[in-house]
C-alpha cells in the first residue's frame, strides 16, 4: 500500500512546493498543465501507477481536476478500484466504502471549483476585451513571421505541413499567414 502525492500547477513558472509540504509519500507526479482537461501525461501516468490499496494524496480539489464530471468520474473510478483519495486542503478522504455525505460535499467542493475556473475565465475575457478596446493588448506575438513562412511556401514541392515542421510552427499558423499574405496581395 503505498502513498502517491498528485500535484498539479497551471504553469511551468508556478511554485509546487506549498502543495503535500510535510506529506509523507513513496512516489509524487507532477503535472505543470491546465486542470480543465484530464489528458495530463503525469495524472495519466499515476491512474496507471496506483493499485487497491494505495492512497492517492492531493493538496485540494481543483489541483485533481476543474470540471466537476471529470472529478466524480475520477474519484468514482478509483473508489470502484479501492484507491483511496486524500484531499488535504479540504480534508476530505474517499475510499471505496460508501458515504453518502462525502460524496455530497465532494459535488458541492468541486462545482464550487469548476465555478471559480470560469469567472476567472470570464474575469480574463474581460479585462482582454477592454485592452484591446484601449489598443493596449496586441495579442501573443508570432513565433515566425509572414514573409519567413512565404519563402519557406516558394520552395518546389513545399507544403504547409513541411513549412510548418521545418520553422517549428504549427500547420495552422502557416495555413493563416497564407491567408493573411494572399489577402495583402
Amino acid at each position: 500500500m503505498a502513498d502517491v502525492g498528485y500535484i498539479r500547477v497551471s504553469s511551468v513558472e508556478q511554485n509546487t512546493a506549498r502543495q503535500l509540504d510535510g506529506v509523507a509519500l513513496d512516489r509524487t507526479f507532477e503535472d505543470k498543465a491546465s486542470g480543465a482537461t484530464t489528458n495530463r501525461p503525469k495524472l495519466q501516468e499515476m491512474l496507471e501507477y496506483v493499485r487497491e490499496g494505495d492512497t492517492i494524496h492531493v493538496h485540494s480539489i481543483d489541483r485533481l481536476a476543474r470540471s466537476l464530471p471529470d472529478l466524480l468520474e475520477m474519484v468514482s473510478n478509483l473508489k470502484a478500484r479501492k484507491v483511496n483519495v486524500q484531499f488535504h486542503k479540504e480534508n476530505l478522504l474517499f475510499t471505496s466504502e460508501v458515504n453518502h455525505t462525502q460524496d455530497l460535499m465532494l459535488s458541492m467542493m468541486g462545482a464550487v471549483a469548476q465555478f471559480e475556473r470560469a469567472i476567472s475565465k470570464e474575469r480574463q475575457r474581460e479585462g482582454i476585451e477592454k485592452a484591446k478596446a484601449a489598443g493596449a493588448y496586441k495579442g501573443r506575438k508570432k513565433a515566425v513571421d509572414n514573409d519567413s513562412i512565404r519563402e519557406a511556401m516558394a520552395v518546389e514541392g513545399a507544403s504547409f505541413r513541411k513549412v510548418a515542421a521545418a520553422l517549428g510552427v504549427s500547420v495552422s499558423s502557416v495555413q493563416r499567414a497564407m491567408k493573411e499574405i494572399a489577402a495583402c496581395s
